[in-house]
């Protein structure tokens, strides 16, 4: 796995998620619906059964939300992965050089304020 794209390995675990969250949706609406079938009163039963659904319907809103989520990431690991497999390498030194031209000269002027402030 250690080779592996990084965007496939977001895939994996955002459906490894999705598993879980309905697998506990579904045992959850399981309960509402067995509290619902051992009531005593009509209310009572379509209270729990209004639950059951709410809950399935959350826990699929839910669901999708982190899937296209996970998706989005993905797809964008793996879209600036391709930018800079295809920015030349010339380039990331030059900006590497800039960078660092600015840096030098702002530890200059501290110590020389430093030295003035002694």
């Amino acid at each position: 796995m250690a080779d592996a794209d990084l965007d496939v390995v977001i895939r994996q675990l955002a459906r490894q998620l999705h598993t879980g969250l309905m697998t506990r949706a579904k045992e959850r609406r399981d309960r509402f619906n067995g509290l619902a079938a051992k009531a005593k009163g009509k209310e009572t039963g379509e209270r729990f059964k209004m639950m059951a659904k709410a809950t399935m319907e959350q826990a699929t809103a839910a669901a999708k939300r982190l899937q296209m989520s996970a998706d989005n990431v993905a797809d964008s690991y793996a879209r600036s992965m391709r930018l800079a497999a295809s920015t030349p390498v010339a380039v990331k030194a030059e900006k590497k050089a800039k960078d660092e031209k600015p840096a030098k000269k702002a530890a200059k002027a501290k110590t020389a304020k430093a030295k003035k402030a002694k």
